[in-house]
């Protein structure tokens, strides 16, 4: 098929917090070396920020150093952390609040802000766009391209207007070949570029496996007496048990909205568990439900959270390109926080490519600068000393693994001269479903909790259905061959959008994939026990369009 092309000297693939914060620190540098760089994003959603999703909380930190007159800009990064609280939950009314000297120094939140992260990045991609940016959202990355050497040398992003089966449609329009000296990839977490390239560079090679979550979240109005900005809860315990790690948030942030989410690690054993109803009867436990009586639910999402830190962090650095925040997996376990440490890693890119360029690199080769300067930066720090806070967790559940955390970074500051592992991929832990016991859910009561497809519809999901599934079997008799009678198909439920059912056709069981539901959490992609599922991209634009988020 003839293409269409474009040259530039960067591509980034996708506009959240570390694509946008490498394309704005590119043009700052190459405007100091008098340089004149052609920078565009792409992005699969059909706006910057449709997609993104996160708590959140900003340690202001890589914003500060990005654009210190940030205040004066008019960053939407309002609401300050006044009132930071920690609890552990035994039951579904009981509990306890940590005292601050028992709660592990890298989670208290002094001096943080509460954010829509989809905001914050609609405000980066403006500053981008100022700068000289192309931002082209709508987008979908498709594939990369390689040079005859092997090098990356760009994307191609996907076709609009196939059919389901594949053929062109009347409003059919190929897709384009993007090319560049430098590409650089911010997808987020379980980017299918990423994927690729991981796998192809062998970038994982001595890591221990990358280690996921799902992270569930919705946004509400509260009722104004109920409202107080700034404070922030997390917890963990109930209602996860048997093997099952993860934890909870509720934030006050602007405009008498609140965001309340649960987090749950993806290594959880019984695959009767549904992380989507785990978080409608945890709104019940008192503690939560107290501040969201009499308010109004107003969006829903869900998103994997790629968590396994430093241990598991692939080589970032290839031949013409570079994996960047999420997409590697720079989250900081210790804080849970991402944001800062995805900007930090996309500006520290940034200096590694004008660098390079500046020397007259025609491009193509791979930035060893970039991976020293990493080495050397407080990201770096940040993770190593946080380097054993989930796999203590993972290994020794929230008591035993919160008193070794308290232990390291209360008393050692994290230097603690031993580095603990997880080597158990997260799709691997399932038990047979015959062995676990199926949790009692009760229904929802259209207060506090609430079905999936009302959930799925303040996602505000939209796909055309007459397109290409964009859930790949790689093999169709696996879901019923082999995970019905073993695992009870788990798809059923760690799915938070009710993508996959099994449903009685003519008396027979047939699996089907409600494609169109479809919030692109990449649940499915990490925890099938066969890793039978493929998520690629639909077409561009298609998805959540996530407000506030």
């Amino acid at each position: 098929m003839e293409r269409e092309s474009m040259e530039f000297d960067v591509v980034i693939v996708g506009a959240g917090p570390a694509g946008l914060s490498a394309a704005c620190r590119l043009m700052q540098q190459a405007a100091a070396r008098g340089l004149t760089l052609s920078v565009c994003v792409v992005e699969k959603g059909a706006e910057v920020g449709a997609h993104l999703l996160s708590g959140a909380l900003l340690e202001p930190r890589a914003l500060d150093e990005l654009f210190p007159d940030w205040r004066e800009r008019g960053a939407p990064v309002h609401t300050r952390v006044i009132d930071d609280r920690l609890y552990m939950l035994s039951s579904e009314r009981g509990g306890i609040e940590l005292p601050p000297a028992l709660v592990p120094a890298p989670l208290h939140n002094e001096d943080n802000f509460i954010v829509s992260l989809g905001n914050l990045c609609r405000w980066l991609a403006a500053q981008a766009e100022q700068l000289g940016v192309a931002v082209f959202p709508g987008f979908a990355a498709q594939a990369p391209l390689y040079a005859e050497d092997g090098a990356v040398c760009g994307i191609l992003t996907g076709d609009m207007g196939l059919a389901a089966d594949g053929s062109p449609k009347a409003s059919h329009v190929p897709g384009m070949e993007l090319h560049a000296r430098y590409t650089l990839f911010a997808e987020g977490c379980r980017g299918h570029i990423g994927k690729e390239l991981i796998a192809r560079f062998g970038l994982d090679r001595g890591r221990d496996p990358q280690h996921y979550a799902i992270g569930i979240k919705e946004l509400w109005q509260l009722a104004p007496e109920r409202h107080r900005p700034g404070l922030v809860l997390h917890g963990s315990g109930w209602p996860l048990q048997e093997d099952s790690g993860g934890g909870f948030f509720l934030y006050h942030g602007d405009d008498g909205q609140a965001a309340v989410g649960l987090i749950v690690d993806l290594n959880y054993r019984n695959p009767h568990l549904s992380p989507f109803d785990e978080f409608q009867r945890l709104k019940h436990h008192p503690l939560l439900a107290r501040h969201l009586y009499d308010g109004k639910r107003l969006a829903y999402g869900a998103r994997a959270i790629t968590k396994g830190g430093l241990n598991s962090l692939p080589r970032m650095v290839m031949p013409g390109a570079l994996l960047l925040g999420c997409d590697a997996g720079t989250l900081s376990g210790a804080k849970i926080k991402g944001i800062h440490t995805a900007m930090k890693s996309g500006m520290l890119a940034a200096e590694a490519v004008v660098q390079a360029l500046a020397s007259g690199d025609p491009g193509g080769r791979e930035l060893t600068n970039f991976a020293s300067a990493f080495r050397d930066s407080w990201l770096y720090r940040e993770l190593d000393q946080g380097r054993n806070f989930i796999p203590a967790l993972h290994k020794l559940g929230p008591w035993l693994g919160g008193a070794f955390n308290v232990l390291n970074h209360n008393w050692l500051g994290g230097r603690l001269p031993l580095t603990l592992h997880d080597k158990t991929p997260d799709h691997t832990t399932l038990a047979p479903a015959a062995k676990c016991r199926k949790p009692d859910y009760p229904r929802p009561d259209g207060r506090l909790s609430f079905d999936r497809l009302s959930s799925v519809y303040l996602a505000n999901t939209g796909h055309d259905e007459d397109q290409p599934c964009h859930l790949q079997l790689l093999d169709p008799e696996i879901p019923l061959r082999d995970n019905l009678p073993r695992y009870d198909e788990p798809a059923q439920r760690y799915c938070p959008a009710g993508v996959y059912e099994v449903v009685e056709q003519e008396g027979e069981p047939r699996f089907q994939i409600n494609a169109a539901n479809c919030v692109h959490c990449k649940t499915c992609d990490i925890k099938d026990p066969a890793q039978n599922i493929r998520w690629v991209p639909p077409e561009g634009g298609s998805g959540p369009n996530y407000p506030n988020m």
